[in-house]
């Protein structure tokens, strides 16, 4: 796994904003990759009045919503991210982009994302009859994702984030609606969650994604789970990432991932390469002290699993 990046993404100006493009800055001198424009390919998921809105929203800098910033060059930041993601999806790399995209539905854009640069580069897979298993670790829902492929059978979506917290929503009770019933398996970490409950959770969406036998690994490679991401109550360390990096590479084949959040600069870095390393089979680069949770949190972690387990019978096994 290779990292794709451009400068273009640096385009998409936030200012004072968490979602800064200081976030890719942080990883210094990086190759550039060329890449070209997704924009041909955003109809296979958001409709032309969505993107028409997006592009005049940038031409003027206009904030989307609350969380939402955009810049004149934002729009072109956008759309190579999306073109960076399928390119991803092509080569088994990591697409190390901005705007994120994982908060992003259909026809609204939302928490800091514009497009669904994952949900794109999916259902181009899905259009050419591969079965993809999505893998959400970033610490918050990935909502866009999620409601993007509710109803789909051909896309199992598995999320690992914080509850509550940002949007609101992604508790073990949403497990898809027709078609998708069972293809929706939330996983909702207590806050102060440490690396052995993230570890277990993983674990158990493994065990299903094996079951669904998927063509390609999606990965939505958010790191605000860290100790140290300002926007999250999650406790893990960047040693958790190295190792989920490690899993993925030894339980499946054809896995892309494309960046979503992480917000601590100094870290985020380290998260990225440790995760990279891991899918490599190289040594971990970053190591810190592991995290445990309490007694509390453990509690409260095993009855959400319990419920869990309640709403998925049926399902799988």
């Amino acid at each position: 796994m290779k990292i794709i990046f451009n400068r273009i993404f640096s385009e998409h100006d936030t200012g004072l904003h968490p979602e800064t493009k200081r976030r890719l800055e942080s990883f210094g001198d990086l190759d550039e990759t060329p890449i070209e424009s997704g924009k041909e390919y955003l109809n296979l998921i958001h409709p032309d009045q969505h993107i028409r809105n997006i592009e005049e929203a940038c031409a003027c800098g206009d904030m989307i919503d609350a969380d939402t910033i955009t810049s004149k060059g934002s729009f072109k930041a956008a759309v190579h991210a999306v073109g960076a993601a399928i390119m991803a999806s092509q080569r088994n790399d990591f697409a190390l982009v901005r705007p994120p995209g994982h908060h992003a539905y259909r026809t609204r854009a939302s928490g800091f994302c514009m497009f669904n640069n994952i949900a794109v580069a999916v259902q181009k897979l899905v259009n050419e009859g591969k079965r993809v298993f999505v893998f959400d670790f970033d610490g918050h829902y990935g909502n866009g994702t999620a409601d993007i492929f509710y109803c789909s059978n051909k896309v199992l979506y598995g999320s690992l984030h914080q509850y509550p917290a940002y949007p609101g929503n992604g508790f073990v009770n949403e497990i898809g609606e027709g078609e998708g019933k069972g293809f929706n398996i939330n996983i909702p970490l207590p806050p102060e969650s440490g690396d052995e409950l993230f570890k277990d959770g993983c674990e158990i969406i493994f065990s299903i994604a094996r079951m669904f036998n998927p063509d390609v690994v999606a990965v939505s490679a958010g790191f605000d789970a860290h100790h140290a991401d300002p926007l999250l109550n999650l406790r893990l360390t960047a040693n958790s990432f190295h190792w989920v990096g490690e899993r993925l590479n030894k339980n499946f084949t054809n896995v892309f991932a494309v960046l979503e959040g992480g917000y601590n600069v100094d870290f985020l870095p380290k998260c990225t390469c440790n995760f990279i390393d891991g899918m490599n089979g190289d040594k971990m680069r970053f190591s810190e002290t592991p995290t445990q949770s309490s007694d509390f949190t453990v509690t409260e972690y095993q009855r959400r699993l319990e419920l869990l387990d309640s709403m998925m019978q049926g399902y799988w096994r």
